[in-house]
C-alpha cells in the first residue's frame, strides 16, 4: 500500500540517531518487501529486534492436502468442523480445507487468545465471519468485527485476542507471496482510482504501537523449507511488542465488506467486477448486497459459465444465495468448483430470478489459477451429495 503512516515517536530524519529520553539508543528495523524494492516500513525499538534465547522446531498443524479426484465440484460445510464448547485459537486451532503452491485457506472457531505468531511465507487475508477479536500487533492493535477482512503483512508478528461472549469465527487466507488490493484499482504511484469500489478512507490503520512487558517471550514461527512448509519456536529474551514508534507504507490494517461499493450494470456482471485484493496465482473478490441488472430481459443469476483457467471457492458467510438455493448451502458453507467443471445456477433459480431487482447476499470468493488440493478439514466438512444437486 503506498499510503503513508506515521505512529508514535520517529526521529525526523531516517536511519539517524533516535534516543531515549535516558540518553540510549532505540534500534532501528526496516521490515521492506522484495529485496529494498517495494513497500517498506521503518520501526524503533526498545530493545535488539534479532535477540533470541532459544529456538526448537515447531510443527504447524495439519497442512497436507490430497487431490480433487475424481474431479469434482464440492460443497463444504465448515460450521460442522469444530464442535459447541470446543476450545481453540486461530493460529494452532486452525483446521486446513484447501490449498495449492500459491495459497491455503483454512477454518477457525476461536474462543482463547492465540500465541504470538509470524507468518514468514506470505500475507495474510483473514474474514471474521462473526464475532469479533483484538488483533494486537508489533505495529500496534487492530479492533475486528463480523465483515472485516485484517490484512497481516508477510513476518508481522502479532495475537489474536477474541473478545465478548460469542466465538471467534475466522476464514484464513494464507498466501505464499504479498496480497493487496487489485493493480486496477491504483495509480501508477499507488492512490486508489475514481472507479476502485474502495478507497483509502475505507482502510483502518493500527492504533499506537504496544509497549508490552515480559521476559523469555515464545514466538511460533511458520517459515518454509526444503521440504515446504515448517516452523520453528523462537524464544526472545523481552517482548517483541516494544515498538516506540514506526512509519512507512507497509503496516497490516483492515477494510470492512460493507463499505465495498458494488459495480452493476443493465445486465450480468462478471466476477472480476467484485474483485477486492490479489496475490500470486489467485484473486480475493466478495459478493455484497446490491441492486441487480436493469436490463428489461435480464437475468439476474450468473450464467453458466467454465472456469478454464481456475477454480473457484465460494464462502457463504451472510444474506440469502439465490443461485445456490436447494443445493444445501448456506450459512459456513464453501463451494469449490474446479477449473475444467462447467457451473451454475441450481435447478430453477435461473426461471425464479427473473424479474428481481436485488439481493442480499454476502460471499467471499477465491479463484486460483492453479488447482486446488482438499486439507483434512475439507475432506471432514464434505457434503457428498453436492457434485449431483444439478442432476435432481
Amino acid at each position: 500500500m503506498a499510503f503513508y503512516r506515521s505512529v508514535g515517536e520517529v526521529p525526523p530524519k531516517r536511519h539517524t540517531q533516535h534516543r531515549r529520553p535516558d540518553g540510549g539508543l532505540y534500534y532501528e528495523e526496516l521490515m521492506g518487501e522484495e529485496g529494498f524494492s517495494s513497500d517498506s516500513s521503518l520501526l524503533y525499538h526498545r530493545e535488539i529486534p534479532t535477540a533470541i534465547v532459544g529456538a526448537e522446531p515447531w510443527d504447524p498443524p495439519g497442512l497436507a492436502t490430497t487431490a480433487n479426484r475424481p474431479l469434482l465440484p464440492r460443497h463444504l460445510r465448515l460450521h460442522t468442523l469444530f464442535k459447541d464448547g470446543e476450545r481453540a485459537d486461530v493460529v494452532t486451532g486452525r483446521r486446513l480445507v484447501l490449498g495449492n503452491g500459491d495459497v491455503r485457506i483454512s477454518y477457525a472457531v476461536a474462543d482463547t487468545p492465540s500465541p504470538l505468531y509470524r507468518n514468514a511465507i506470505g500475507d495474510e487475508c483473514v474474514y471474521v465471519e462473526s464475532g469479533s477479536a483484538t488483533v494486537e500487533t508489533v505495529f500496534g492493535a487492530l479492533e475486528a468485527t463480523a465483515g472485516d477482512y485484517v490484512l497481516l503483512p508477510r513476518a508481522t508478528t502479532h495475537r489474536w485476542l477474541p473478545r465478548g461472549n460469542e466465538p471467534l469465527r475466522a476464514y484464513i487466507i494464507e498466501a505464499n507471496s504479498h496480497i493487496a488490493p487489485a493493480k486496477r484499482y491504483l495509480s501508477r504511484c499507488g492512490q486508489f482510482l475514481e472507479h476502485a469500489p474502495f478507497c483509502e478512507r475505507d482502510l483502518r490503520g493500527p492504533g499506537a504501537p504496544p509497549l508490552a512487558e515480559g521476559t523469555e517471550v515464545p514466538v511460533l514461527v511458520k517459515h518454509r523449507g526444503t521440504t515446504g512448509v515448517t516452523g520453528t519456536r523462537y524464544v526472545y529474551p523481552k517482548h517483541p511488542f516494544d515498538v516506540v514508534g514506526w512509519d512507512g507504507c507497509l503496516y497490516p490494517y483492515t477494510f470492512s465488506v460493507h463499505d465495498f461499493e458494488p459495480i452493476t450494470g443493465r445486465v450480468h456482471q462478471p466476477p472480476p467486477v467484485h474483485q477486492v485484493f490479489e496475490g500470486a496465482g489467485f484473486v480475493i473478490c466478495n459478493f455484497v448486497p446490491r441492486k441487480v441488472d436493469y436490463h428489461p430481459l435480464a437475468i439476474p443469476v450468473p450464467y453458466y459459465h467454465s472456469n478454464v483457467d481456475s477454480d473457484e471457492v465460494m464462502f457463504y458467510c451472510g444474506g440469502n444465495y439465490e443461485a445456490r438455493k436447494g443445493s444445501g448451502i448456506g450459512q459456513g458453507s464453501i463451494s469449490l468448483h474446479p477449473g475444467g467443471h462447467p457451473h451454475g445456477p441450481q435447478p430453477g433459480a435461473y426461471e425464479r430470478s427473473i424479474g428481481v431487482t436485488e439481493v442480499d447476499e454476502l460471499a467471499v470468493m477465491v479463484d486460483t489459477f492453479r488447482p486446488l488440493e482438499l486439507g483434512e478439514g475439507g475432506t471432514a466438512a464434505e457434503d457428498p451429495a453436492y457434485p449431483w444437486s444439478w442432476a435432481r
